[in-house]
């Protein structure tokens, strides 16, 4: 992707990170101007929903941009009107309202439930394999990118590159494996219907106020250990990984088929707490010892149809030392990257 001067040096509010999370790129206009039909983006409310569907508007003015979710966040539903964006209340797991909802060409979908799995198991599978399989019978006429996650892998040494599209799943621990079912259920109605379709195994959004950078620095200015036992770590930020399933909607498959999306880079752990400690004038509490293995991805499959990521690395840990040192807003939401168990 082009456009790298654009790239502020500093990002010093909300309002500015907002923005520019979501500014289009020229090749998503471009892409999204070739796709027929509207957008409806089912799951909304999470943290990255609102980035998408705000850029997806900011892309294609002329598309009805349609958000469906509970919309128990306080605002967001106004917030989004104010941008164009249709907005309609609705509980996934209710057939019944899901089968009212619009029928429209391109949908991404983002619901799903992570952190609590563990204490609720019953709600995760609801979640995460249910409700995509009502979603799936319902819009088999549409084209569907549903966000899935790198933790259906097994873990990948770094001589591995990261595992690619062709390596079998083998998820840990039960929210994991609810987000392979949640594949599963897509896959097989994608069959059944012929449905096109495209599976979006991210590995960790960059937000400033969330997301595995901001956790390494904040443990940094709190002077908290630092576990390197998960040594390392694939990231990419928000808006890129916006942009990447938005401009997925021309890359469907019948039947669904999978794409990882992440940076180009192996990151260590380590590595990355010790310039976090430059960055911030504080050493790094590290702890414990790398294991061989983590969960790595192979991004060049995305690499080819995309390009690139536009903002890279260095830039992100530059804002988000910035973003913590200067104690801005936290959604205090802990990615839990260290965890091996796949138990959330």
């Amino acid at each position: 992707m082009s456009h790298i001067s654009a790239i502020p040096e500093q990002i010093t509010s909300e309002a500015l990170l907002d923005d520019f999370m979501s500014t289009p790129s020229p090749e998503l206009i471009r892409d999204l101007e070739a796709l027929k039909g509207d957008i409806l983006i089912l799951g909304v409310g999470g943290k990255m929903g609102p980035t998408l569907a705000r850029m997806a508007k900011r892309a294609a003015p002329g598309k009805r941009v349609v958000a469906v979710a509970r919309f128990s966040q306080a605002g967001l539903k106004q917030e989004l009107e104010a941008n164009g964006i249709e907005t309609i209340g609705c509980d996934l797991l209710d057939a019944q309202a899901v089968a009212a909802l619009p029928r429209i060409d391109n949908i991404v979908f983002m619901a799903g439930f992570k952190f609590g799995a563990q204490a609720d198991p019953g709600l995760t599978w609801a979640m995460n394999v249910q409700v995509p399989a009502i979603i799936a019978q319902t819009f088999k006429g549409s084209r569907i990118v549903a966000f899935s996650t790198g933790c259906v892998y097994p873990f990948a040494t770094v001589s591995d590159g990261g595992s690619s599209e062709e390596v079998a799943p083998e998820p840990p621990g039960e929210y994991a494996v609810t987000c392979l079912g949640r594949e599963r259920m897509f896959e097989y109605y994608s069959r059944l219907h012929g449905t096109p379709g495209l599976l979006f195994r991210l590995n960790y959004s960059i937000d400033l106020r969330y997301g595995v950078l901001h956790d390494i620095a904040l443990k940094i200015v709190k002077g908290e250990p630092i576990d390197v036992t998960m040594g390392h770590v694939n990231v990419i930020w928000q808006g890129d990984a916006c942009s990447q399933a938005l401009r997925s909607l021309n890359h469907c498959t019948t039947p669904t088929s999978p794409l990882n999306v992440s940076g180009p880079e192996i990151l260590s752990v380590r590595w990355l707490a010790q310039e976090f400690g430059r960055r911030l004038g504080k050493e790094p509490l590290i702890t414990s010892t790398e294991s061989d293995r983590s969960w790595l991805t192979n991004t060049s499959r995305a690499a080819r149809l995309f390009g690139y990521p536009q903002v890279p690395t260095g830039r992100m840990m530059d804002w988000v030392a910035d973003w913590v040192s200067s104690g801005r807003r936290s959604f205090d939401k802990p990615t839990k990257f260290e965890v091996r168990s796949g138990s959330y």
